[in-house]
């Protein structure tokens, strides 16, 4: 045998060994796309992109045109802006989009759910389409709340500008009642919510800026209008707590109740997290700690961050979102960040609680490197979702920052002007020329399965395989077939529709709350379900919020989805209205969707 066929066995043997061994390992990996089948087998459920069969073709863009002092670094600060919020409009009950846009003179888009597995876009004709007019700002995110409990969702929209309030007139047309509100005439906002802060039945409005009020990106007075540090900026745009008079005006309490952050902040959420019967707020800030206001009873906050531990070290906030991951009745905290190796490490946060008494306020510990949930990219908006019906939630989070020239990276520079002094780092003209380089861009997204409070990240095995710089992103059940599917919203990027097929044999519930001493969207009500699956003795426990609002720039829709695994059988079912009312529900049947509305002495 002559050495050149030795050569060519051997090389054979080991390109066999080679292949055997990939097959073996490929199973216990999720960055293989392993097909629908084997991954409903293997995970439990498969997401399919199917955005332009539903007749979708939204493409978001950044503002441009900026102030000709910003040119060098416009891609940076531009880069914000593409939010997705789930709304049924219509009262027909069958969820809505709504999706902005931010260049000037583009136009947003309300999808209309035909319910056929077909949108139509009719933002034009209601009333909420072009709303990127010059001079007044460019969009930045919408979140919906029926603030005049007339039983129709009304819409903010809040911008790098004029925020505007759209009253919606019986799901035929929306009607710009901004100025007889009385809201702010300017705020350079990335973040809002609709809470309920007092609790007096009325939806009130917390609206956080991120560069201050004074700045007008287009027309600059200076050019000193960054962040004076890079962990420890508190020179951002300022937050407005706007409390609901009930006539269709709202005061501004801010400074009253003393929530009084000035940081840059980018996510928002709020939920009872201290058991007093009112809404607590996080705040995930860039550039900075994160927050936590305590609501002492609706009449004032204290900032209580450094005692939680969740403002204890500064990093780049850009989510806040709750999940109770254990199925223990209490919510865990998820706070994204930037992570890029050789560069800036930072991990996102899982805050888990730790035993509290009942009305004390709860410390936390950060497990995310623990359940390997820590390394997110370049992270943006996180959503807790049970995407295959299992009975855990699992979470979904997007990222990348700026995908422009992948042979050529920002990253030298950015790490220059991080380290500067307050003077360097707050002055954009001290900012190096991006010049078409990359920052944290062309990422994969995460999708941690949740195992029991075990985390792997699936997300390649189940069909999310886009590299799009991710902003936000919204859970609904965009077919009402008992599932949660995924849409996110990409920095200059298309608007994806992920549709989602779960395995056979998982149960699940809905729950959909109207209030009545409370308010009509139950905002802030808390629904804990107690049930029994698998054939388990043991009762399981989930504890989810009605949210106004939460991740970045996103909004999921109202109705409250719980998973329930195989052979589930629901013992009760206890709802926490935000008026204090206490409501138990001990016939509750599996695979439906529940419409409940709060009882009144």
């Amino acid at each position: 045998m002559n050495r050149y066929v030795k050569q060519a066995i051997i090389a054979i043997f080991f390109a066999a060994q080679l292949g055997a061994a990939w097959w073996l390992y490929r199973p216990m990996t999720a960055t293989q796309d392993l097909g629908a089948e084997i991954a409903l087998e293997r995970y439990g459920f498969y997401l399919k992109e199917c955005a332009k069969e539903c007749g979708i073709d939204f493409v978001h863009q950044s503002p441009q045109q900026l102030d000709k002092q910003l040119k060098h670094i416009e891609p940076i600060i531009a880069s914000m802006g593409a939010a997705v919020s789930v709304v049924d409009f219509d009262r027909d009950g069958w969820p809505d989009l709504y999706v902005v846009t931010s260049i000037e003179g583009g136009k947003n888009r309300l999808y209309r759910n035909l319910g056929n597995g077909k949108f139509e876009d009719v933002a034009e004709q209601v009333g909420l389409a072009d709303l990127n007019i010059e001079g007044s700002g460019v969009c930045q995110g919408a979140i919906w709340g029926d603030f005049d409990n007339d039983g129709f969702e009304d819409v903010l929209i809040y911008k790098w500008g004029k925020p505007e309030l759209f009253r919606n007139d019986g799901g035929k047309r929306f009607v710009n009642v901004s100025e007889q509100a009385g809201l702010p005439a300017w705020v350079n906002a990335n973040a809002a919510i609709w809470v309920d802060y007092d609790c007096d039945g009325k939806l009130d409005l917390l609206i956080a800026g991120y560069w201050p009020d004074d700045v007008n990106l287009w027309k600059l007075t200076t050019t000193r209008m960054m962040p004076s540090s890079f962990e420890f900026a508190e020179n951002g745009g300022r937050t407005y707590l706007l409390r609901n008079l009930g006539n269709g005006r709202f005061e501004d309490v801010t400074d009253a109740v003393g929530i009084n952050s000035t940081r840059w902040t980018l996510g928002l959420a709020a939920a009872d997290l201290c058991g007093t019967g009112y809404p607590d707020i996080i705040f995930a800030n860039d550039y900075g700690k994160s927050e936590f206001f305590c609501n002492k009873q609706g009449k004032r906050f204290e900032q209580i961050g450094q005692y939680t531990r969740i403002g204890e070290t500064p990093k780049s906030g850009m989510n806040a979102s709750f999940g109770d991951l254990f199925n223990r009745g209490s919510f865990c905290i998820y706070i994204s960040n930037i992570t890029e190796p050789g560069n800036l490490v930072q991990h996102n946060n899982l805050w888990v609680p730790e035993k509290s008494k009942p009305g004390e306020a709860p410390r936390y510990t950060n497990l995310a490197t623990d359940l390997k949930v820590a390394d997110g990219g370049w992270s943006w908006a996180a959503q807790f979702g049970d995407l295959n019906n299992d009975g855990y939630l699992d979470l979904y989070l997007t990222n990348g920052y700026i995908s422009a020239d992948p042979g050529d990276n920002y990253w030298y520079e950015y790490g220059l002007i991080a380290g500067g002094n307050k003077e360097i780092i707050s002055d954009a003209k001290n900012w190096p020329p991006i010049r078409g380089r990359s920052l944290g861009g062309f990422q994969r997204k995460c999708l941690w399965m949740n195992r029991r409070g075990a985390f792997s990240d699936v997300a390649q095995g189940v069909g999310v395989t886009d590299t799009f710089d991710g902003r936000a992103v919204a859970l609904v059940d965009l077919w009402n077939r008992g599932v949660l599917d995924v849409v996110v919203a990409n920095q200059n990027g298309p608007l994806l529709i992920y549709k989602n097929q779960v395995a056979p044999g998982r149960n699940w519930v809905q729950l959909e709350l109207e209030g009545k001493r409370s308010n009509r969207s139950a905002i802030g009500a808390l629904v804990r379900v107690y049930w029994i699956m698998n054939g388990e003795a043991k009762i399981q426990e989930q504890v989810q919020v009605v949210t106004g609002g939460n991740a970045y720039a996103s909004q999921n829709m109202r109705r409250l989805h719980f998973g329930l695994g195989e052979e589930a059988k629901i013992q009760k079912v206890v709802i926490q209205w935000p008026s204090g009312e206490k409501q138990v529900l001990s016939e509750v049947g599996i695979n439906q969707l529940h419409r409940i509305v709060e009882p009144v002495p």
